[in-house]
């Protein structure tokens, strides 16, 4: 059952049917428990709130797959006024993007050009930006671009995919380059030929990525809400000797709150994805795809 609704999710948030139908309706639904409302604005007060509960954030505008330059101007300027905005209110967080946004499909010389600019401003505000990974496809374009954008700035990061085969390649390679990495296990719906089908295949991965990166001393930011893993790689940093300054948690805005709170109290470094603006549908769709009981939330709201 929990594969059928998975795939059903995803499947929906692809639609842009649907996603303009239920962008009518805002964030009333249950979306905003995970979306931090469609303004900068809000995206800002959210993160105040969650500095004074001592945990750091990356913020997000929400936006994939634009159809021309013009589109990934745009979304690029939305990039630049969140580090803006950051350094102007003086909050604890970072960027975080994603290359199709920044025009990826049109071509890499236009998404480079408007990540370079990017990384320009992150420079001059002092600041982080990270490259969410997409689906299979987008994984080498990003890779590559990433390797290129490292070569001359050390403001960007990547994403690493658990549920992929290659992972275990790719994280070697980057390690040896003192890759900042977020490792996740990976929310799109791949092919057996490219990801692993089992869930315990994925966290088996997953764990082996963690041990992998920590060990070759560059920063991880490992991004998960499973307890059972959070105490794997405490252990694991605990009998290696792993400094706290090497790695944090991350976790979703809105999602375990609860072991959030509990990472902080116990001394961790914790960050928390925050993502907002008027593109929320897909993100919307994939957090219910992977959490039963998110969707069961939202059901509750609108029985409301």
């Amino acid at each position: 059952m929990e594969k059928v609704m998975r795939s059903f999710f995803l499947t929906l948030g692809k639609s842009r049917r649907v996603g303009s139908l239920a962008r009518k309706y805002g964030l009333k639904l249950g979306a905003s428990r995970f979306v931090a409302g469609v303004e900068i604005n809000s995206s800002i007060d959210a993160v105040k709130k969650l500095n004074k509960q001592g945990k750091m954030a990356t913020l997000d505008h929400l936006g994939e797959f634009v159809s021309g330059k013009e589109e990934a101007e745009l979304s690029a300027d939305m990039c630049m006024r969140t580090l803006e905005s950051i350094a102007a209110s003086g909050v604890n967080a970072n960027l975080s993007l994603k290359l199709t946004s920044l025009g990826l499909d049109l071509g890499s010389e236009l998404c480079e050009s408007q990540m370079r600019r990017i990384l320009e401003l992150a420079e001059q505000t002092d600041n982080f930006v990270r490259i969410d990974m997409e689906d299979y496809s987008h994984c080498q374009p990003a890779l590559d671009l990433y390797r290129k954008l490292r070569a001359s700035s050390d403001r960007v990061g990547i994403v690493i995919q658990a549920y992929l085969y290659r992972s275990e390649q790719d994280v070697q390679e980057l390690g040896l380059t003192n890759a900042n990495l977020r490792l996740v296990k990976g929310a799109y719906k791949e092919p057996k030929e490219v990801a692993f089908p089992l869930k315990t295949e994925v966290d088996q991965s997953y764990m082996r990525l963690i041990e992998q990166h920590l060990l070759s001393g560059s920063y991880t930011a490992i991004a998960t809400h499973d307890r059972d893993v959070i105490q794997q790689a405490k252990s694991f940093i605990r009998d290696q000797g792993i400094p706290m300054s090497q790695f944090e948690f991350q976790m979703l805005y809105g999602i375990c709150e609860e072991l959030q709170d509990e990472l902080v109290r116990d001394g961790y470094r914790v960050r928390i994805y925050v993502p907002y603006g008027e593109d929320w549908f897909g993100y919307f769709m994939r957090r219910l795809a992977e959490r039963p009981d998110n969707v069961w939330f939202v059901l509750k709201n609108m029985w409301k």
